[in-house]
């Protein structure tokens, strides 16, 4: 094997590393791999890397940097066989993107302000990628990202368009209308009308989350935890009083419930 060890290794000892994993005498399951085989690996290294920088672990966060920078790798590595594409290209692309992106710094466009710089970044996406209408960006925006991030992506572009609420007050309405909607869905007992008024309930609330400048998607994650951590105490207190959670009444555990809130509050 033409491979020598290192003490350190860099960005192209990684690539090479790639390279012999996928060759003949490398590795059986790396050769056997495509885009699809390791796409949901590439989903769990970005959200570990996430994960580290939640958590503020930088030391985790530089072994995940690390996995996710295999990813990206790998997936060219499978181009490279096929003689598509190589890393070379995909470095060689981003710098470019990066450039004309950022007029302001590379060229001679005055972008004083975070926000000026967001509105000719988009200008710019539209016109490379060839975009004439508001439609065609949000179609633009991946149907892979989480659909509460996905939501307030495609509502920005159509605030910046002029499809937007004048306050607060127009969005929390129609998050009522669309909660009045849902009732009625159900009332009818129909399935497939309720999944599309709750559809639209949920987007109706991540415009809410906007106007108050809210993640939602990070909210919800909150959420997730404030809930696993009550429902703990909830469990707990249950045990304590020897009450059978599995069929104590709902107005038993409601009130186990109210009690940890109210305990949590103080």
């Amino acid at each position: 094997m033409d491979f020598k060890q290192k003490r350190v290794y860099k960005f192209e000892d990684l690539v090479q590393i790639v390279k012999i994993l996928r060759s003949p005498n490398g590795c059986p399951w790396d050769r056997e791999q495509d885009h699809k085989s390791i796409r949901r690996d590439f989903i769990e290294e970005v959200y570990e890397a996430i994960e580290a920088i939640d958590t503020d672990d930088t030391e985790l966060l530089k072994e995940e940097l690390g996995d996710v920078m295999l990813q990206v790798v790998f997936h060219a590595e499978l181009e490279t066989e096929k003689q598509s594409f190589n890393i070379d290209d995909v470095c060689d692309g981003v710098c470019k993107k990066l450039i004309i992106r950022h007029p302001h710094v590379f060229g001679d466009t005055v972008a004083e302000t975070t926000e000026k710089v967001l509105d000719n970044w988009d200008k710019i996406k539209m016109q490379t990628k060839a975009q004439t209408t508001v439609t065609e960006a949000m179609n633009s925006v991946s149907k892979a990202l989480p659909s509460l991030i996905r939501s307030e992506k495609i509502q920005k572009k159509a605030a910046k368009a002029g499809f937007d609420w004048d306050d607060t007050n127009g969005a929390l309405q129609k998050v009522s209308e669309e909660l009045d909607e849902v009732y009625q869905a159900i009332a009818n007992n129909d399935r497939e009308n309720t999944a599309e008024e709750l559809g639209d309930l949920l987007f109706a609330v991540v415009n809410v989350s906007r106007f108050v400048g809210v993640d939602s998607e990070q909210a919800l994650a909150d959420a997730c935890e404030k809930f696993i951590s009550r429902f703990s105490k909830v469990e707990k207190l249950a045990t304590e009083r020897e009450i059978d959670m599995k069929t104590a009444s709902l107005q038993e555990l409601d009130a186990l419930w109210d009690e940890v809130k109210a305990y949590s509050a103080e």
